[in-house]
């Protein structure tokens, strides 16, 4: 069957709105600084409030990576809730205008407003997020179009969807749909905290519908509850096709079948490590899906990933193929 898209992804729908904030308007405003809080909506209308200089952007995990794939070329689709107001409509066409298709339209009769992330940077660089996950974490069946989702050669989603029954269950008919028609189903686990909350489905996913798994050092142990890494990895690969472990500064492990390769990292200090992930990810099945080896699929990933640490925000500055050529990689 021809595919329409390269890669489709399901996953939040995020606006990252950003701004500076020195410690001391941190400390007046609660926020504790460097990392990442769930807040309610009433806080977040507070803090989006008190924001001076407000940049906008399309974000979220899976969504980050989709955008990355789209840089690179290859046809993608990104599949969220957001709104029918003001941040869910510039979400939609910014993710349009990026060259990705958005195909679920904002919804007018939402009960919660499009989800954000209130980001405020220090002057030292360090980033406090505050996010408030609104409707696009109400993900369900009625939001996953079978076609779409048959349309795509590969299929990659959001381990923080996974936090709902109703979210299991798209994730379920989504990449139902993608394997009837020929297709191959991915995940990456999120978050240690993601896969220590729902071990079960987890394992029971990564060994039924899932083709392939990407996640970290963290993820993989508290998923198998062990302090060992090539225990985690060699149990998932014994039910998973291609399994994927990156590990901060150290080589990133991939198996696929009997074949288990690493591919090193360059060690940078990070301006900003958020998005390192997604990339990585968007790096990877960017090779995946132009038919390249495990190992210069990983070490698409491994650049792409060290492109986007390099400066603040979580997608790519410079196009991904002139980093890729540069390596020698395209």
């Amino acid at each position: 069957m021809t595919k329409t898209y390269d890669v489709v992804g399901i996953g939040n729908a995020i606006v990252d709105v950003i701004s500076h904030g020195d410690d001391s308007f941190l400390d007046n405003m609660g926020i504790t600084k460097g990392i990442m809080q769930l807040i309610e909506r009433e806080r977040a209308e507070v803090l989006y409030g008190a924001m001076s200089d407000r940049v906008q952007t399309p974000g979220g995990s899976v969504a980050n990576t989709i955008a990355g794939i789209g840089m690179l070329g290859l046809s993608t689709a990104f599949v969220g809730r957001v709104k029918d107001d003001a941040l869910g409509r510039f979400y939609a066409s910014s993710m349009a205008d990026g060259g990705t298709r958005f195909p679920n339209a904002p919804i007018t009769d939402a009960n919660a407003p499009t989800s954000r992330s209130m980001i405020f940077v220090s002057p030292d660089g360090e980033r406090s997020m505050n996010t408030y996950l609104g409707v696009s974490a109400e993900l369900s069946p009625d939001d996953v179009d079978p076609t779409v989702m048959g349309a795509a050669r590969f299929l990659f989603l959001e381990g923080y969807l996974f936090d709902k029954d109703k979210g299991k269950a798209a994730f379920l008919a989504a990449a139902r749909a993608c394997h009837d028609a020929g297709g191959k189903a991915g995940i990456t686990l999120s978050d240690p905290f993601c896969a220590d909350r729902h071990r079960e489905d987890f394992l029971s996913l990564i060994s039924g519908a899932m083709d392939f798994t990407l996640g970290n050092n963290e993820e993989w142990l508290s998923l198998y509850q062990t302090d060992d890494l090539d225990s985690a990895l060699s149990q998932a690969a014994s039910v998973c096709e291609t399994v994927v472990c990156t590990r901060s500064g150290d080589p990133v492990v991939l198996i696929q079948g009997g074949t288990r390769v690493e591919v090193p990292v360059e060690r940078i200090t990070p301006v900003d490590a958020t998005g390192a992930g997604d990339q990585f990810a968007a790096g990877f099945l960017f090779g995946m899906a132009t038919g390249r080896d495990l190992e210069t699929a990983g070490k698409m990933g491994v650049a792409a990933a060290a492109e986007v640490i390099r400066h603040i925000g979580p997608r790519p500055k410079r196009p991904l193929n002139e980093v890729f050529a540069a390596k020698g990689l395209i």
